[in-house]
């Protein structure tokens, strides 16, 4: 299944578990409310770690790359939509929420939410 180029503005390349090469969708929001930054799950395009188990490290990854501060952005995981007739590929945004020791915090965001992130 494919990802529709919508959810990302560039490929990001990452080492994910034990240096696998892998691939995610990126998106960067600045807006007056802090930066969000936003992985997508590229599924078959992504030759290693899924978004979600590369976690903190992806998120590290990022905030060198973009000269970015892991405090002061607000994490975003997308599982975009696919058009398949399987629940679990339907769109979804989760805010993360690292903390000092596994697992990290997962929240829903509410279509609203998610509505107010993309609107300039």
């Amino acid at each position: 299944m494919k990802v529709s180029e919508k959810y990302y503005d560039e490929i990001f390349d990452f080492k994910g578990q034990w240096d696998v090469p892998s691939r995610c969708g990126l998106k960067i929001i600045r807006k007056p409310g802090g930066t969000f930054v936003i992985v997508t799950e590229l599924y078959q395009d992504n030759p290693g770690t899924s978004v979600t188990y590369a976690g903190r490290s992806l998120a590290t990854q990022i905030c060198e790359a973009k000269g970015l501060e892991l405090a002061a952005i607000t994490y975003l995981e997308c599982n975009p939509d696919t058009n398949s007739k399987l629940s679990f590929y339907d769109e979804e945004y989760f805010e993360v929420t690292f903390r000092d020791a596994p697992p990290p915090a997962y929240r829903l965001l509410a279509s609203e939410e998610v509505k107010a992130l993309f609107d300039e």
